[in-house]
């Protein structure tokens, strides 16, 4: 990558990313600020301003949003995550103007009109159900309550139906004059684009946006403790978690190297015992989620009722055997799924973009793709084996469960297969 980074006098910071070749681009305004930043009445209101910023401004209809993008063949979209919210667009080189113009007008002059509000509560309402007519999809919504207990951090995304009910013009306006700060957000383009028209043009578009740095964000408190919700499904859907690493950890790559060698894959330790060995599921993978401050280690396994009385020990058994035998081909393996997915990534400026967001929230810099490639590359087995350990010390596993779950071990159980407590797998 190639990056020219300036700032504009309101402090937004505009990065552009330069691809030779291309015909098209990916921009965006990446927002500081996600779900961990609400408190209890305003749980959803990041997701539901998201979804509101494409319903209508001063000079455009909701309607007029998505034909004058469409027009010329672009595509806009948004997300809310924890932590940040986007608003993204991907054109054809000559139409970044239209595609900026319209974010930067969404961003700064929405009217949240309250008949617009009414209908967009019901699809979010709707949205909400569907979510939860998704047990694969859910679960991490109750694996994420279990691991932050008590606090925003764990709190779902999309809100809940009294909260979401609850939203009027004044919450959303208020909500986003806190928190839509220009010190807090980033616009990102890569692909066929020039740093100096990029500035240019967001010098004129983005002069409105409020001044100042967004609240800093509550401290995230890894809990650990259980979800366990009997319902009549098909499949026992279990999520595993464990303290994990920030996204600025110098380890971050240990741990997402780890979470590969465990379940990353089809050769990694838990698909080959538990699905391709004993034939206990027919999904299991592991995973490594870093957030500003915090972070842990998961594992999902959707297994049969039956079996679910016997996967707490598999994946135990698995967690200890990386940390006492991991090999260096096993690490090789992963470190090339790692390198290569981000190498592949990178072919596409969508990708680019939220690469380059991301590690400028999370480091307060771009790392370059050579920077990042060595500290994969760096990574053997002695590195993975002692972050295994450390896992393996943690006393405080959190799970979530739904469906048929009533074999699944206790949560005590399970947790003293770990730690101090920790005893031989049965």
């Amino acid at each position: 990558m190639t990056l020219e980074i300036s700032k504009l006098s309101n402090g937004l910071t505009i990065i552009t990313d330069p691809v030779p070749g291309l015909e098209s681009a990916a921009l965006g305004v990446w927002v500081n600020t996600g779900a961990r930043n609400e408190t209890k009445p305003q749980m959803g209101v990041s997701h539901m301003l998201e979804h509101m910023a494409f319903k209508g401004t001063k000079t455009r209809s909701a309607r007029a949003i998505a034909e004058e993008i469409e027009a010329v063949g672009g595509n806009l979209n948004a997300y809310t995550s924890r932590e940040q919210t986007a608003f993204h667009a991907r054109v054809l080189k000559a139409d970044v103007p239209v595609a900026l113009d319209i974010i930067s007008d969404i961003l700064t002059h929405p009217t949240f009109e309250p008949a617009e509000i009414e209908r967009e509560r019901q699809v979010v309402l709707q949205e909400l159900g569907q979510a939860r007519d998704t047990p694969d999809d859910i679960i991490f919504d109750h694996l994420q309550s279990a691991i932050y207990q008590n606090q925003a951090m764990g709190w779902p995304i999309l809100g809940e139906e009294a909260t979401v009910t609850a939203f009027d013009r004044e919450m959303l306006t208020s909500y986003m004059n806190a928190q839509y700060r220009a010190e807090g957000m980033t616009l990102v383009s890569s692909g066929a684009v020039s740093h100096a028209e990029i500035v240019r043009m967001a010098e004129e578009k983005f002069s409105g946006l409020r001044p100042g740095a967004v609240p800093a964000m509550p401290a995230a408190r890894y809990v650990g403790s259980e979800v366990r919700l009997a319902e009549d499904l098909e499949q026992a859907h279990i999520a595993y978690a464990f303290p994990g690493l920030s996204n600025a950890d110098p380890d971050y790559y240990v741990a997402q190297v780890y979470a590969t060698v465990l379940g990353g894959g089809m050769s990694s330790r838990l698909f080959q015992e538990a699905r391709e060995k004993r034939g206990l599921c027919y999904s299991i993978y592991a995973f490594s989620s870093g957030f500003q401050d915090s972070g842990f280690l998961g594992v999902y396994v959707g297994t049969g009722e039956a079996e679910a009385g016997e996967i707490s020990a598999v994946v135990a058994g698995e967690m200890a055997a990386v940390a006492g035998d991991v090999t260096e081909a096993e690490v090789a393996r992963a470190r090339a799924q790692i390198r290569a997915g981000l190498l592949m990534g990178l072919e596409s400026p969508a990708a680019r973009a939220e690469l380059i967001a991301g590690q400028m929230f999370a480091l307060g810099r771009v790392q370059t793709v050579a920077e990042i490639v060595a500290q994969i590359d760096a990574i053997d087995a002695a590195a993975v084996k002692r972050y295994a350990a450390s896992v393996m010390q943690s006393s405080l596993p959190a799970i979530a469960a739904v469906g048929p779950v009533s074999r699944l071990e206790s949560h005590d159980h399970f947790a003293r297969r770990f730690g101090a407590l920790a005893t031989a797998a049965e």
